[in-house]
Parts: C-alpha cells; structure tokens; sequence
C-alpha cells in the first residue's frame, strides 16, 4: 500500500503528491523544517517542534499556513493513515510558488508537506556500540538557529564521514565545535560535567538538546554551556550526540581516537533511559 502524503491540505498517495516547479523551496531552499519522533504511534515533544517552526517562519518573515491544532491534527491523521509505529514525521514549508526572483512574492502563498517515517528509534544499534565521527570545517551559514532546508553541506559532510569509515561528522569554526551535522555535541569531561555549546545563532536551538539538559540537572548532572574543542574531546571520559530521531546516542571515537575503553558511556547511557521514559510517558 503506497505511503500517505500530506501536501497542501490533501492527503495522497505518494506518487500522486506534486508541487510546482517554480516553488521555493526548490529554486532558493526558501523553506524550513521539523521532523518530530514518533513512539508507540504518539508524537514526542510535539509542542517544542510546533514553537520552533513557528520562530524559524518569523525569522524569515513567511507565514504559516496551519494553526498549531489543525497541525497536530494532521499529524495524527498521517500517523493513523499510514499505521505508523515508530519513526518519524517530516514537516516542510516553503514561501510557494512564484517567478525565480530573488526578491521574495509580496503576498505567497505557502506550501505545506508532511509525510511519515519509518525508523528504529528506541532500538538503534549505535546506541549500543557507540558512534565514530570525524571532524571538518563548518561551511555553513551564519544563521543555523532557523532551520532551514539548506541541507547540502550537512550531506556533504556526512558523505566525508562515510568516506572515512565514520558515522557522522562534528563541525568546527574557530577552533572549537559547532555542532554535528544533524545533531548537537556534547563531550563529558573526567570530572563528570556535561558540556555543550551554549545557544546563539551558531547552532540549531535543539529540542532534545532542551529536554535533555533539563534531565540532566533534575538528575543532578552537572551542566556546563559552552565551546569546546576536538583536542578535548579526544581527552574527555565520554561524548555523545542527541536529535529527533537519534534521542541520545553515544560517540566513542573522534578523528581516530578512542574515547574511554571504546564503549558507550554511563552519562550517556543513563541520559537515555531517562528521555526515552519520559518521552514514552509524554507523547502525545
């Protein structure tokens, strides 16, 4: 049975779904994004994923074309159409249709696509073995708070990872960690401290990163908000990552060398179990 699409108010199949040529998105990547993780048939952290797209649209000045009920509304109807267990659903909306003309349309008219994902989120192998990654030169723009579907250097850089017998890659600029290329960082320092990069518009505002060091603290982890280098990732106890659809996840190699004895960390260990309780406990 062909999977479900959501594609400017109508629900179809996917072979059906079409949108213009002369969309945006497509001709300026003028579009953002979510993907939000489902469990047992329910969204996790729905309403952080609504909020930040709706800062990303206000960013870039372009209006949403749902509300955030009649959005919930048709994730669940995806969901339900499409029987969806565990996964995901990917959300784009780009400023529609227009003439190729730098100059944005004066009124657009956005479109709107959503379809589902099939992933084994709570059951990943790399929780279990770790990740190696590698690290490159941050190339990207300078305002990766939005999240936008410029894409193409995060794919190039998972394509180096790939190359180098890696799974993903950490950016650096100016010496010190970014962030991964679809993920925040963090490294744990021998004394047990959790470190990440602080906010600003240098990385993406992550909502498992959010909920993530909220646990942390209520855990009574120490947290510690700021840059850190590859040198001292090499050197620190564990390292690990977190996203939509990869939760928490550990890294035990980063450019060739091994983190601990080479096998998934306490910290990030225990920081798993306890987003995939709540989040379990949560969905919605």
């Amino acid at each position: 049975m062909s999977r479900i699409v959501y594609v400017n108010g109508e629900y179809l199949p996917e072979e059906d779904a079409k949108i213009s040529v002369f969309d945006r998105g497509f001709l300026f990547a003028d579009g953002v994004y979510e993907v939000t993780s489902v469990l047992n048939g329910k969204l996790v952290d729905f309403d952080g994923h609504a909020k930040r797209l709706q800062r990303s649209l206000d960013e870039l000045d372009m209006p949403n074309p749902v509300t955030f009920e009649e959005l919930l509304e048709i994730n669940r109807e995806l969901i339900a159409r499409n029987g969806l267990e565990e996964g995901g659903v990917y959300l784009q909306i780009t400023r529609g249709a227009a003439d190729r003309d730098f100059a944005y349309p004066a009124n657009p008219k956005p479109t709107i696509v959503l379809f589902t994902l099939v992933m084994n989120i709570s059951g990943s192998p790399k929780a279990e073995t770790g990740l190696k990654v590698i690290s490159i030169e941050d190339q990207r723009w300078g305002r990766r708070d939005i999240k936008t579907v410029q894409l193409l250097y995060p794919s190039m850089g998972k394509m180096m990872a790939k190359a180098a017998g890696a799974d993903d890659a950490w950016m650096v600029e100016e010496g010190v960690v970014t962030e991964g290329t679809s993920n925040n960082a963090y490294i744990v320092t021998r004394d047990g401290k959790i470190v990440t990069r602080q906010l600003s518009n240098a990385i993406l505002h992550g909502i498992t990163r959010a909920a993530v060091l909220r646990m942390a603290e209520e855990a009574q982890m120490v947290v510690e908000e700021r840059p850190f280098t590859i040198e001292e990732a090499q050197n620190a106890a564990e390292a690990f990552i977190t996203s939509a659809t990869t939760f928490v996840t550990p890294v035990v190699e980063i450019d060739g060398a091994t983190l601990g004895d080479g096998a998934p960390g306490p910290i990030a260990k225990r920081l798993r179990e306890i987003y995939m309780d709540e989040a379990r406990a949560k969905a919605i």
